[in-house]
C-alpha cells in the first residue's frame, strides 16, 4: 500500500523577492527585456532565443543543454568576451550578448609574446 503525502503549501524552489524585475539586454544587436535573477541562458530562453552558437566544423546551431556548465553548448560572447558559458553567468542590465559563430577568435599576439617564444 502506498501512502501519498498531502500537497505541500510551499514550493521547494522559489524565486527570490524582486528577482523577476526585468532587465534590459542586447542580443545580436536586438534589445530584449528579460527577467532578472537568473542565468543569461535562462533569460535568453525565456525571451524565445533558440540558437546561441554554431559549431566550428559544420556550422550546426546549438543551444543550452545541461544548464549547469558541463556541456559547453551555451557558449556566447558577453560584453566582448567570447567563449562564456551563458548558463553560468547571471544576467545583468545592459549586457551585450552575441551568438558565437564557429570557433572563438583568439586575441592578437603581442610582440612581447613572440619575443619570448624561443626564450630570447
Amino acid at each position: 500500500m502506498t501512502v501519498q503525502s498531502p500537497p505541500s503549501s510551499h514550493s521547494l524552489f522559489r524565486t527570490l523577492p524582486g528577482a523577476d524585475a526585468a532587465v534590459d539586454i542586447w542580443f545580436n544587436g536586438r534589445p530584449l527585456s528579460v527577467p532578472g535573477g537568473r542565468s543569461v541562458a535562462a533569460a535568453l530562453l525565456v525571451a524565445g532565443v533558440a540558437r546561441f552558437r554554431s559549431t566550428p566544423v559544420s556550422g550546426a546551431p546549438r543551444a543550452p543543454y545541461c544548464m549547469m556548465g558541463a556541456c559547453f553548448e551555451c557558449l556566447v560572447e558577453i560584453d566582448g568576451v567570447p567563449g562564456r558559458q551563458s548558463c553560468m553567468v547571471q544576467v545583468r542590465d545592459g549586457m551585450r550578448i552575441r551568438s558565437q559563430e564557429g570557433a572563438r577568435d583568439l586575441p592578437p599576439e603581442s610582440p612581447a609574446a613572440l619575443e619570448n617564444a624561443d626564450d630570447r
